[in-house]
């Protein structure tokens, strides 16, 4: 089976939604809805038009197999460098278990390095214990704490 790379289209949108709310944590807070959530199209809209992110989708079979949205994010820390973070990431139920999800972080990892990245970060819920070890196996570190404060929608 061959996959292949590419960045997400607006008609991507349903199935990228449908991946995001295929689990225990991302069925209480996406809409499936159709029509599609408006919110969803302005987001797209937003990423697809920033220099700085990248919204990256896995294609199999003619079919959307994954995604993962990149972001580039300069800092004054370690002198000024680059770093890529790493957000967003699903494989389809139907792909999951045929190493996509390795392939697809390797290939971000390489698209850091081609933007001249210094360091790739991403952050994983604590109620994910196999994606921290899949995480792990990939040489991922959790070196520091990480937080989060959930503010009202306006």
């Amino acid at each position: 089976m061959t996959f292949t790379f590419r960045e997400a289209e607006q008609e991507d949108l349903p199935s990228l939604v449908d991946m995001l709310a295929d689990d225990v944590l991302g069925q209480t807070r996406e809409d499936t809805s159709e029509p599609l959530n408006t919110a969803y199209l302005e987001a797209f809209s937003h990423i697809d038009s920033s220099p700085d992110n990248e919204l990256i989708v896995i294609e199999a079979e003619g079919k959307v197999a994954g995604m993962m949205q990149l972001t580039f994010i300069p800092y004054l820390t370690h002198t000024g460098t680059l770093r890529c973070l790493i957000e967003g990431v699903r494989i389809h139920a139907e792909f999951r278990g045929q190493g996509q999800g390795t392939k697809m972080i390797q290939w971000a990892i390489s698209r850091a390095e081609q933007k001249g990245c210094a360091l790739v970060q991403l952050t994983t819920d604590k109620q994910r214990p196999d994606a921290i070890r899949f995480y792990e196996d990939l040489g991922f570190k959790a070196t520091h704490e990480g937080f989060k404060l959930k503010l009202s929608q306006v």
